[in-house]
């Protein structure tokens, strides 16, 4: 066998030695490029799962204004039949809500946006019905005070005999006030082709104003005409395409409708639909409801 030359042989190790410090140099990068994809891997995923516990949190947090929401529903209630039935159907849409909202993964921002805005137009709908029943029980109890006072004046008036040239001039201006013809239980409603409520604006064919004109002995009997009107959101007025009008405190007015009732000096209800209106937009619409001698009621409804 032939000897290797020293010289070759060193120079041969030396090579070996410089591949060898070549493949650890390109180990050594492919280890730092893979940590730092791990690292970068690790930091997305963090990303990831932080932003859906957020959104769950979110989504938590609607349900629970929900629920508050609803127990608030429940414990409103007031002497009105016409008031119960919107309470009814507003307690109903919060229900399905729930329901949607338990279906709806929290990653879909725009649902969950979308209930939220719902979730405002019914607590918005809620202080509605709140201003609506504190004004019908405050209108109530001040017919009640002004009935109990015009009995206590009329039983004073029959004990103070002698008083009575003077009493009948003081009272002359009160009588004349009093004889005017007074309302409560004033509401409006929207309905549907199907005549069934309803509080979208795309679906309303026509309105109903309901209200019941108070007992009062001192009104004049025979035919009482009730007008409506009803101004959109933009406040136009409603016609019903007849041309009415009335004149009150001096000045014509047009209304939107109008019903003529047999008054007998009895509590009477009654309801005045206005029809042949078109389309409805979204907003609020008010009411106005007179007698040619006095405002008999005001009243607001929301239509989305």
């Amino acid at each position: 066998m032939e000897k290797e030359d020293p010289i070759e042989k060193l120079e041969r190790k030396q090579a070996e030695q410089q591949s060898n410090g070549g493949l650890k140099a390109v180990m050594i990068a492919m280890i730092v490029v893979a940590l730092g994809l791990g690292a970068a891997l690790f930091y997305v995923l963090s990303s990831k799962n932080k932003l859906v516990g957020e959104l769950n949190e979110e989504k938590a947090d609607l349900t629970e204004q929900i629920v508050a929401l609803q127990s608030d529903y429940e414990n409103l209630s007031s002497e009105y039949d016409s008031i119960n039935a919107q309470l009814d159907s507003s307690r109903e849409e919060l229900a399905q809500l729930v329901e949607r909202v338990k279906k709806t993964e929290a990653t879909d921002r725009a649902k969950i946006r979308q209930y939220e805005k719902e979730l405002g137009t019914l607590r918005s709908i809620m202080r509605g019905y709140i201003t609506q029943i504190d004004s019908l029980n405050t209108l109530n109890h001040r017919l009640t005070e002004e009935a109990a006072s015009a009995r206590q004046e009329a039983t004073e008036t029959q004990r103070r005999n002698e008083e009575l040239s003077r009493q009948v001039e003081d009272l002359t201006g009160k009588i004349t006030a009093s004889s005017v013809i007074k309302a409560h239980n004033f509401v409006m409603y929207a309905f549907n082709n199907n005549d069934k409520v309803t509080d979208k604006a795309n679906r309303v064919v026509r309105f109903l104003v309901n209200l019941t004109l108070a007992q009062n002995d001192l009104a004049q009997r025979g035919p009482v005409r009730v007008y409506v009107r009803v101004t959109d959101p933009e406040g136009k007025l409603l016609s019903d395409g007849r041309g009415t009008t009335f004149t009150y405190g001096g000045q014509t007015m047009e209304a939107s409708a109008s019903r003529e009732v047999d008054y007998q000096g009895e509590e009477i209800d009654l309801g005045i639909y206005i029809n042949n209106v078109g389309a409805f937009q979204k907003g609020i619409y008010t009411v106005d409801a007179y007698t040619t001698q006095a405002l008999l009621g005001h009243g607001e409804l929301l239509l989305r």
